[in-house]
């Protein structure tokens, strides 16, 4: 094998099954992979109590700037009905132009091609003039807890400093070119509890049905909409996500009920302004007894989920230039910059430099037969090589 080459690089990380949080060999494999190119490799496990010990790697080739950090994840999702998969899971088996696999588009695709985009600047220029590291963690499709946060700050701690950062999860909804993302909306959720007075369902004025206060509150919570989107971002939408009264008869009223939410914010709010609207919403609809007539105000509490995500956005010309011209180059399109989707990890790494995320073409992640287009593998590749040329030019190296 070499290092060169992306779609072998991708069979040897698919055929270590580092499902979260297992290691599974993955950064093994990636260590045998940069050490060659004469990147100095850390092993670092990160521990929490109540969660699992989660190994990570940091690799980082030159000692001067400008430096360029590649970050992303080995560890993937379960499999879930091995059996319905067309090609095991983990044999990274090529068939009709695709490669199959667990992590095949998230994300062990992009780490293989970016590995392969370095070699081959290697190869043909030599060591970059400044630095490149791999940020790579074995917790992000877990609680991300012992991931890529403590990385960061173990790095830190360390004296490194990066001036930006590409993120390879897939961010093409149909093509190669077709989406770089500059930022990401936050994400905040939540749990709120209705007490109510537990009774028979055929004398409920003696008692109080809790599920009545929960529709006025989850009702003002989905309406009206928070906001209208930004320039930069769409409109920020809450979701009900769990709606439960732990309640197995049909002829009892029931003393309390829970519902989870979650809601993906824009920059028209921080976490903190976001939970005083909520709170506002709910002790107004609290006191609304359209459902509860003659009733007191709905008793509710609430809590809130640790660790909310906050919404950025990168603005660096360097490194949008410099990304978004090499996709160009490449594929012929100009890329959408877009913050829609998910949370990642590059919510983190937005408080050491700026970053953005380009990958594959991600329709078949988290799936059965997951898998990647063979020939998207090096049409990658090629773009991340252009990208750390370019990168390194504009930034002044």
């Amino acid at each position: 094998m070499t290092a060169t080459d992306p779609v072998a690089n991708l069979q040897t990380l698919i055929r270590c099954p580092s499902v979260t949080p297992a290691e599974g060999g993955a950064l093994s494999a990636l260590d045998a992979m940069l050490a060659p190119l004469g990147f100095a490799v850390d092993r670092v496990k990160a521990s929490e109590e109540g969660t699992p010990d989660i190994e990570n790697l940091y690799a980082r080739l030159g000692r001067y700037g400008p430096h360029l950090m590649f970050a992303g994840h080995t560890d993937v999702v379960p499999v879930g009905d091995e059996a319905a998969w067309t090609h095991p899971p983990f044999a990274a088996e090529i068939s009709n132009g695709e490669l199959f696999g667990r992590g095949a588009v998230d994300m062990k695709g992009g780490i293989a091609c970016f590995v392969a985009a370095v070699a081959r600047h290697i190869e043909k220029n030599g060591p970059p003039a400044g630095s490149i590291s791999f940020l790579i963690t074995g917790d992000e499709e877990g609680p991300a807890i012992n991931g890529t946060i403590k990385l960061l700050q173990w790095a830190a701690e360390r004296g490194e400093r990066w001036d930006a950062c590409l993120v390879g999860e897939p961010t093409n909804p149909d093509r190669l070119g077709d989406m770089i993302k500059i930022g990401r909306r936050g994400s905040l959720s939540g749990k709120i509890t209705v007490h109510g007075v537990q009774g028979h369902a055929a004398y409920p004025h003696l008692a109080d049905n809790p599920v009545r206060g929960m529709l006025q509150l989850t009702q003002a919570l989905m309406d009206p909409p928070f906001d209208g989107g930004t320039d930069d971002f769409q409109p920020s939408n809450l979701e009900v996500t769990t709606v439960d009264v732990g309640n197995p008869a049909t002829n009892v009223i029931p003393a309390k009920a829970s519902a989870s939410f979650n809601i993906r914010f824009n920059d028209s709010w921080t976490a903190e302004t976001l939970r005083a609207e909520i709170l506002r919403r709910l002790d107004a609809a609290a006191g609304n007894g359209q459902l509860r007539p003659g009733r007191e105000p709905v008793k509710y509490d609430i809590v809130w989920a640790d660790r909310p995500s906050h919404v950025f956005l990168t603005r660096n010309n360097a490194l949008i230039a410099s990304l978004s011209s090499a996709v160009e180059g490449v594929t012929g399109q100009s890329p959408k910059l877009s913050t829609t989707g998910g949370t990642s990890d590059a919510r983190f790494i937005k408080d050491y430099c700026p970053v953005v995320e380009f990958g594959l073409v991600g329709q078949t992640m988290h799936m059965v037969d997951e898998r990647v287009a063979v020939a998207d593998l090096e049409t990658l590749t090629a773009i991340y090589e252009i990208f750390i040329a370019r990168w390194f030019a504009n930034a002044g190296a």
